[in-house]
C-alpha cells in the first residue's frame, strides 16, 4: 500500500511517499480504508524530534486522527461490520501505525461511528481535540451551571471544542484571543466574552469579569510559562487544567491559592495500551453531539491531499492557518 513516511527527524521536507506492507487484521482490531485525516500540533512535534519517546519506529507513518470505512474484521470483533464508516484517534504514536496510508489497522476501542451528517474530511478533524477537551472538562474538573470558566487560546483546536462543552454545562465562558478574527470565531461559538491578552492584563480581566475573585475553572491548552497567568486568573481553591505542564515554574502561587492542577495527556491509552475503551465511549458521545448539531469544528479553508503533507506542515508552522486542516486521501495529482 501507499503511505507518506518519515525516515528521520527534520523539517516538513522529510515526508516522502513509499510502498509499505499492508497491515494484517488481528483479534480486536479492524482494517480501515482511510478516507481522510487531520493535523494536530503533536504531529509537527513528532516530525521535528521534540517527542522521541512516543515517535513510531522509522520509517514512521504519522497522524492520529482519521475517518474511513471498515474493510476487514479481526477475531472477537462483534459490533462492527465491513462497510461501516468510522472515525477516531488511533495511531501515529508508539507502536501504532498512523493514518497517512491507504489502510490503517485500528483497535476497536479507539473508534466510533462516523457522524452521519458530516463528510470524512470533516469527521477526521474532531477526534483528538474532542477527546482532549472532554477529558479536561468532563473528567478532570467539575463544572457547574453558573461557573465562570476561562479558556486560554479559546480559538485553538482544543480551546474551541472545550468552549462548546463548557457552555453546554451551563457555564459562563471567557476566552483569550490574539486577534479580532479569533474573537469573532469564539463569539460565534457562544463565548460570553473575548479577552485580548495583548491589550488586557490578567489583573484587568479578572477584575472586569469576576470582580477580582478569579475564575472557577481555567483550561490552559497553551500551558508552559502561560500557566502562571492561569494561576493568577483562577480563584482561591479553583482548578486549572492544562495539556502542557512541561515547564519549570515556581509553584508558590499555586500553593498560596490552594489551586488544583490537572494535566491531560490524551495519548496515554494509545501509547501505553490502557483504558482504550474509555476513548470509545467518549467518541460515541462526541458523534451523537455532532449529529444533533451540538458540536462544531472550526475548519480552515485550505485542505491538502496526503502527498502534500509537507506543504500542510509548512502552512501550519507559518502561523497562517485559521482552523483545523483536512487531509484528503490521495497519493497522486490524478486522484
Amino acid at each position: 500500500m501507499k503511505a507518506m513516511v518519515i525516515r528521520a527527524y527534520g523539517g516538513p521536507e522529510v515526508f516522502e511517499a513509499a510502498d509499505v506492507k499492508q497491515p494484517e487484521v488481528k483479534a480486536g482490531y479492524v482494517l480501515v480504508k482511510v478516507a481522510a485525516s487531520g493535523i494536530n500540533p503533536i504531529e509537527t512535534k513528532i516530525r521535528s524530534g521534540l517527542v522521541p519517546a512516543i515517535t513510531p519506529a522509522f520509517p514512521a507513518i504519522l497522524n492520529a486522527d482519521f475517518s474511513g470505512e471498515i474493510v476487514a474484521l479481526g477475531e472477537n470483533v462483534l459490533h462492527w461490520n465491513v462497510g461501516d464508516e468510522v472515525f477516531g484517534c488511533a495511531g501515529g504514536v508508539g507502536q501504532l501505525q498512523g493514518a497517512l496510508a491507504d489502510y490503517m489497522l485500528v483497535d476497536v476501542n479507539l473508534i466510533a461511528k462516523k457522524p452521519s451528517n458530516i463528510d470524512h474530511a470533516t469527521a477526521a478533524l474532531f477526534p483528538l481535540v474532542s477527546l482532549t477537551a472532554w477529558e479536561a472538562l468532563r473528567e478532570k474538573v467539575q463544572i457547574h451551571a453558573g461557573d465562570k470558566v476561562l479558556i486560554q487560546g479559546a480559538a485553538g483546536g482544543v480551546g474551541h471544542i472545550a468552549l462548546q462543552l463548557a457552555k453546554q454545562q451551563g457555564a459562563f465562558v471567557y476566552g483569550t484571543v490574539r486577534s479580532q478574527n479569533q474573537a469573532n470565531i469564539i463569539k460565534e461559538l457562544g463565548a460570553d466574552a473575548a479577552i485580548f491578552t495583548e491589550s488586557e492584563s490578567v489583573e484587568e480581566y479578572v477584575k472586569k469579569y469576576t470582580d477580582g475573585k478569579g475564575f472557577d475553572v481555567v483550561l490552559d491548552p497553551v500551558g508552559g510559562n502561560n500557566l502562571i497567568n492561569s494561576f493568577k486568573a483562577v480563584k482561591y481553591n479553583g482548578s486549572v487544567c492544562t495539556t502542557n505542564a512541561r515547564v519549570n515554574l515556581d509553584l508558590g502561587i499555586m500553593h498560596a491559592k490552594a489551586i488544583s492542577l490537572h494535566a491531560v495527556f490524551m495519548l496515554i491509552p494509545m501509547v501505553y495500551n490502557i483504558e482504550r475503551a474509555r476513548h470509545h465511549a467518549i467518541l460515541n458521545n462526541i458523534s451523537q453531539m455532532i449529529e444533533k448539531n451540538q458540536l462544531r469544528i472550526n475548519r480552515d479553508e485550505k485542505q491538502f491531499p496526503f502527498y502534500q503533507i509537507g506543504e500542510a506542515h509548512q502552512y501550519i508552522e507559518s502561523g497562517k492557518s485559521q482552523g483545523k486542516i483536512s487531509l484528503i486521501h490521495s497519493f497522486s495529482d490524478n486522484v
